[in-house]
């Protein structure tokens, strides 16, 4: 049974309607009294608590109310329902034990997607103390084929992915670069409801905020001066699947409130079209960024921090989980052999116990490159340490300071051009003539590597 705790009889009424015809049992009371009545004698699977009951719309009543819902039964979930307006209220009740929050006028099917994702976590939460499953019964339960390693931590946070997968939770990925916060968010993808539908991959740090709409919403021809065609948005392409927000802690605040929007009420606007758009879509972030400390900072919304990490899983770096470093070095050894038609290439059992005892700063991308410039250059069969040592600089385990070179292998030669174009386009506002003489290059030239690397550019700013 599901507890609506209403003081609007209309909201009830709509509520109880919406339950029903979606196949649960509801009970709808009016007050804060009768709602902690019907906890104590029929405690229900989850409460949905609007955070108003009195003339008083401070929230008080509502926050009071559910710190008394907790008392009494801790482990039934409650979702929490509050204006727009009210949505640091909301956050407030999130920090006291609530499981989600929505805000009036909901959408429906977003209401029921939220309530079948959090009853679902409820009957079969993520285990965080369970025993850990071997890589062979795991690959078993789950299509983890991309994901090369049996180390302890990652068999276990593959687990509780593989857990998480079933449902539709928001899943916040946290890990420094490099360490494969991508494949993570393709296994869960791969293991959900939600597997035949589109997987979409969003760079957020590649989208300037000027941008951020006509990228992700679309839109109409005309509906800005250089939109000569009509633009299908990222979230339209993801639409009954999955959408992978990377590097969301790059974006900027006023974009944090566009987005917050659509995942708050799964509607969006294509620029140019005034008509609403409904969205069922499944969404996962990931950030080499500490969001916590961002959010201390002013730098980050607290509310879209608590709409996004429903689930958080925190990948492990690669000195971590140093055993996997010979399994990941023989897989990415076969890949080379497929790609360069050298069916004989192999590494040495001394060369992977010297590669296991590296500081990888750039973790397995840093890895994967370094194992493919050896083979590049040695043009050996049998790769020795002596051929990994020649490539491999030992770069500073620190973070590299602003204006300092990521260390060597952390990242291919073009991933740092793409970076300092980026870089220099939101240093000179855009404006395209200014980025080219920075670098160096002819305007024609830098359109070529703005259009190689997808980085969104204004026409208009070229001169």
């Amino acid at each position: 049974m599901i507890l609506i705790v209403d003081d609007d009889l209309a909201v009830r009424t709509s509520l109880g309607l919406l339950l029903k015809q979606a196949g649960y049992a509801a009970k709808a009371v009016a007050t804060p009294e009768d709602a902690l009545q019907t906890v104590r004698t029929t405690p229900p699977a989850l409460i949905l608590m609007d955070m108003n009951y009195s003339f008083d719309t401070s929230g008080h009543d509502g926050l009071h109310l559910l710190a008394q819902v907790k008392q009494l039964t801790p482990q039934v979930p409650v979702i929490l329902i509050t204006g727009w307006g009210s949505i640091t209220l909301a956050v407030e009740g999130i920090k006291a034990g609530a499981a989600e929050f929505v805000t009036k006028p909901w959408n429906n099917a977003a209401l029921l997607q939220t309530i079948r994702t959090i009853l679902s976590l409820h009957e079969h939460p993520v285990e965080t103390d369970g025993p850990t499953l071997s890589r062979r019964d795991l690959d078993r339960q789950f299509n983890f084929r991309s994901i090369v390693g049996q180390d302890a931590q990652l068999l276990h946070l593959l687990r509780s992915v593989g857990q998480v997968a079933a449902t539709d939770a928001s899943v916040l990925i946290e890990g420094e670069s490099g360490t494969g916060k991508e494949l993570i968010a393709e296994a869960v993808h791969h293991n959900s409801h939600r597997r035949q539908q589109p997987f979409v991959k969003v760079n957020l740090g590649g989208i300037s905020a000027s941008l951020f709409e006509s990228e992700m919403f679309g839109h109409r021809r005309g509906a800005f001066t250089d939109a000569k065609a009509d633009r299908v948005g990222r979230f339209e392409l993801a639409n009954k699947g999955t959408i992978f927000l990377d590097e969301i802690g790059e974006l900027d605040l006023s974009s944090q409130v566009k987005l917050l929007r659509v995942l708050q009420d799964r509607t969006y606007e294509v620029l140019g079209d005034s008509r609403a758009r409904t969205l069922d879509i499944r969404v996962i972030c990931a950030t080499n960024r500490n969001l916590a400390e961002l959010v201390q900072e002013g730098r980050f919304r607290e509310d879209l921090f608590y709409r996004i990490n429903l689930i958080t899983v925190r990948l492990p770096a690669l000195r971590e989980r140093p055993d996997d470093i010979p399994l990941l070095v023989q897989h990415f050894i076969g890949n080379l052999r497929t790609t360069y038609h050298r069916p004989a290439l192999k590494v040495s059992t001394r060369a992977l116990h010297w590669l296991r005892d590296l500081p990888l700063a750039g973790n397995i991308r840093e890895l994967k490159n370094l194992v493919e410039r050896a083979v590049l250059v040695s043009g050996k069969d049998e790769l020795g340490p002596d051929d990994f040592q020649a490539q491999f600089q030992n770069a500073p385990s620190r973070p590299a300071t602003p204006g300092e070179l990521p260390a060597v292998g952390s990242m291919t030669l073009d991933e740092l051009e793409a970076r300092m174009i980026r870089k220099s386009m939101d240093f000179y506002a855009g404006n395209v003539s200014r980025v080219a003489r920075a670098l160096g290059l002819s305007r024609g030239a830098l359109y070529r590597r703005l259009e190689k690397y997808a980085i969104p550019f204004d026409v208009e700013k070229g001169s």
